[in-house]
């Protein structure tokens, strides 16, 4: 796959799923090859389909047939898996197999296809139902089916359950009956598209069906019983957002005209960029202004040409006069405060904005030139700021920049407070555009996660928002949030907590001259990698000749059969001639000589490479043929069982590489440059933890009740953690008697993302969940102690078991300039506090702390 869109963990499961049911036998397994990945918008589905071909492809499949129920959507995913030029190509620039290069096309029908190619036909539902029932030259037919190995992958896959909806029988007579409710469109879907693909399905038994969707209705019995067996991979909306791949969603009403509310969006937007490029992020914001019908899209396609051409800076002095919203005040508070004047901002506007950078798309506005357009939004090169649309673009329209929707019409749907399916329309297209977009800054690992959660008031947090701009209606907005809610997009009960420093902390010593010791991580240089690592020589590789012998067997023959005779025997490279080694190490640009030296900065040459007991020289592989091959191994063989080896080291090698170390140098910044107030935003009864979000005076377990706001010790005014934090806080309140008859000043900080911590080993970042601060004075010399303590609960002692190897090494492996006369620093880390261990952190800390 395209090396530019790395795999995320959940992707990383599917695959794994997949792997398991295709390779493994278990119990739940389908009883056919038909299975659904039921995906959220935005999660990457279309990587997973062409990285599922890549995996079929080597179990022998070729031949590929794509399917959606929209035009759009063939086109872009076209661009997908056949672009190679394209920002948006999944596959790598070269795949091949067995050092030979595959083609990825495109194909009308498998009868005349490459078998060394991936072969894919592209087609919408309905167009492969009438080619299929309407067979012509060179076209699809039921035929292609039965005599090859197809892959069915159907994409937005809820559009072809139209008969499991509709609860279809077939009486005696052969009458169809419906049980369920479908439209006068469903039925004529009906007698296509379900049937068409379950007859083509099972027209061989080796034929594949992969749906994916991210809308798929598992409230209807009917459907949830149809996939019940086939689910292979669940990640919904609502797991997507709390694991924070998408924008979170505000919702901004304004009693305004259509004009004004478009005038917001184009101020928020002009904001946003200006945000991005103060960051040094060349992302351009798009707007989405959404009519009700293709008249009113037009026309007010014109009203804001001519509103934009006309505006003033008096028009901008307007919003800011009148507006009570808190994003629009901060924004022209930002443009105050860096002498951005409201002239100098309208003529960027009428430039920004103009008409060559408005785009309509509806039925009656639509070509390829702008279908090309609308996929290449977020290229530099693409200036469109705002698109004009109906409901074109509510399935299958992938844009990460766009960060705000206007909506025009101001009619509501909802029929007994439930909201109606305008609103759940709206609320899907909203989270088609709150999809997250990547960007990287420093100190942040993740391009694609959401970075302020806990710090609202960032400047880059409007990078984050998705605004939904409309006019004031309470009741719509409330019937919006109720469909956002059950679409995912949104969390239930959202609430603000404000995490404060206490005064009284910050009058102290330690917040005004007080020091908290950090590393850095710094860029590996690898000058002391000497060789191939141990566990890499090691190993002990597998290679298999072929004999090219022939057997006849008599199956009617009560009789044992002697087997074709092979054996093994274990050959190391280094015994092997050099020239056969060299051939097969020129097979492959990953063993040239210069990017060989990026990994082993000592190597002198290829030839030691070849040689060396550091390198390939005492490598082993175990060779299975026949007698006569294994005697004499031939030119060929001898490649071949080289080129095995090698296969397995570009991964290998690449897997082994290490970017970064974590100095072991700690240098002081001052705790009250670090230390502040912060807002962040929890959703209830979205954590497997019961107590995340809630305050310790509102808590489900009475035992780790606690007023904090009268602990000077503890820093903030609440904690809204984990179950497993408010035990240990619980724990240092149960110590605190005893650690202030030793300690003058004993301080706990949560570290709500204020500082990170550099793994020494690979420099892998971790964030502390807290820091306890103390201070003593000893032999007229004043002890300072910062000392990291991570939570953990059960399920995630195993999985961060490095993150305990590196916090109890601090104490030893630290180094600090001790600069201040009478001052002394020290460093420690703790093992994990676990509620149901801590018994044995009780004892380590007392035999550190305490004694």
């Amino acid at each position: 796959l395209n090396p530019h869109f790395p795999l995320r963990p959940y992707q990383k499961r599917a695959f794994q799923y997949f792997i398991k049911y295709w390779t493994e036998e278990f119990d739940a397994k389908p009883t056919s090859n038909q299975l659904l990945f039921h995906m959220a918008t935005g999660s990457g589905k279309t990587l997973m389909m062409a990285g599922l071909m890549l995996y079929l492809y080597e179990q022998g499949y070729r031949n590929f047939l794509f399917f959606v129920n929209n035009t759009n959507i063939i086109d872009k995913t076209k661009d997908n898996f056949l672009n190679d030029i394209s920002s948006k190509y999944l596959f790598s620039q070269n795949v091949t197999k067995d050092d030979r290069q595959i083609r990825i096309r495109e194909v009308d029908n498998f009868q005349s296809t490459d078998e060394n190619d991936i072969n894919i036909v592209f087609s919408t539902i309905q167009g492969l139902h009438t080619r299929l029932n309407n067979p012509r030259e060179n076209a699809i037919t039921y035929d292609d089916f039965a005599e090859k190995k197809i892959v069915l992958i159907s994409d937005e896959a809820h559009h072809i359950n139209v008969e499991t909806k509709a609860g279809l029988t077939i009486d005696k007579q052969g009458g169809i009956k419906l049980k369920g409710k479908v439209s006068v469109k469903e039925r004529r879907e009906l007698i296509s598209w379900e049937s068409t693909v379950n007859k083509i399905f099972e027209m061989g038994t080796d034929n594949i069906l992969l749906e994916f969707t991210a809308t798929i209705d598992f409230n209807n019995q009917s459907i949830a019983n149809k996939y019940a067996p086939r689910l292979l991979f669940d990640y919904p909306l609502t797991q997507f957002r709390i694991d924070k791949y998408s924008k979170d969603v505000r919702v901004l009403q304004t009693d305004a005209g259509l004009f004004e509310r478009a005038l917001q969006a184009v101020i928020l937007s002009q904001y946003r960029r200006k945000i991005f490029e103060k960051n040094k992020l060349l992302i351009k914001p798009i707007i989405l202004i959404k009519s009700k019908t293709i008249a009113e899209n037009k026309e007010f396609r014109l009203n804001f040409q001519k509103g934009i051409i006309n505006l003033t800076a008096d028009d901008l002095r307007k919003v800011k006069q009148t507006t009570n919203d808190d994003t629009l005040k901060r924004t022209f508070a930002y443009f105050e405060l860096n002498k951005i004047g409201l002239e100098n901002l309208v003529s960027e506007i009428k430039v920004d904005f103009g008409n060559e950078k408005l785009l309509i798309i509806d039925t009656n506005n639509d070509s390829v030139k702008k279908q090309l357009a609308l996929n290449t939004l977020e290229s530099p090169t693409n200036e469109y700021r705002a698109i004009f649309a109906v409901d074109k673009l509510n399935e299958g329209w992938d844009v990460l920049n766009l960060f705000d929707i206007v909506r025009l019409d101001v009619k509501r749907d909802a029929r007994n407070n439930i909201p109606g399916l305008t609103t759940v329309r709206e609320a899907q297209l909203i989270g088609r555009g709150a999809r997250y977009c990547p960007f990287v800054l420093e100190g942040f690992e993740q391009a694609y996660k959401r970075k302020f959660d806990d710090n609202l008031e960032h400047e880059m947090r409007i990078c984050e928002e998705l605004y939904y701009h409309s006019t004031y209606n309470p009741k719509y907005i409330q019937e919006l949030r109720t469909a956002l809610v059950k679409t995912g997009i949104m969390g239930h009960n959202m609430k603000k907590r404000d995490m404060l420093v206490k005064p009284e902390f910050k009058k102290s010593e330690m917040y005004k001259s007080g020091k908290l010791y950090l590393n850095d991580r710094q860029k590996y240089d690898r000058e002391d990698v000497s060789g191939l690592s141990t566990m890499i020589r090691n190993t002990l590789y597998q290679a298999n000749l072929l004999t090219g012998k022939t057997m006849t067997e008599n199956l009617f023959a009560d009789q044992t059969t002697k087997g074709l005779e092979r054996r093994e025997e274990t050959v190391t490279l280094g015994t092997l001639n050099k020239s056969l080694i060299r051939k097969a190490i020129d097979k492959y640009e990953f063993f040239e000589f210069a990017n060989l030296l990026k990994h082993f900065p000592k190597l002198k040459s290829i030839d030691e490479f070849m040689t060396s007991s550091d390198y390939l020289g005492n490598m082993k592989v175990v060779v299975s043929g026949s007698s006569k091959q294994l005697e004499s191994i031939t030119k060929n063989d001898g490649v071949g069982i080289v080129s095995k080896v090698l296969t397995k080291l570009v991964n290998a090698i690449g897997n082994d590489q290490k970017e970064y170390q974590g100095s072991k140098k700690f240098k002081p910044v001052m705790i009250n440059t670090l230390i502040t107030d912060k807002k962040m935003m929890f959703a209830d009864s979205e954590s497997n933890d019961k107590e995340f979000g809630k305050s310790m005076t509102d808590v489900n377990e009475t035992s780790i009740y606690l007023d904090l706001s009268n602990k000077s010790w503890y820093v903030y005014n609440d904690c809204f953690g984990t179950s497993e934090e408010k035990y240990l806080i619980k724990y240092i309140d149960m110590t605190y008697e005893k650690l202030s008859k030793q300690y003058d000043e004993v301080f706990l900080v949560r570290n709500e993302r204020f500082f990170k911590l550099y793994n020494f080993d690979d420099g892998k970042p971790l964030e502390p969940d807290y820091v306890l601060f103390l201070r003593k004075n000893k032999d007229n010399t004043s002890m300072h102690y910062q000392v990291f303590i991570e939570p953990k609960g059960n399920h995630l002692l195993e999985k961060d078991k490095w993150k305990q190897s590196f916090l109890t090494s601090l104490k030893d492996e630290h180094k600090i300039d001790q600069i201040w006369k009478g001052r002394k620093y020290n460093i420690w880390g703790m093992p994990f506090y676990n509620h149901d261990a801590e018994i044995s952190f009780h004892e380590t800390f007392t035999k550190n702390l305490l004694t």
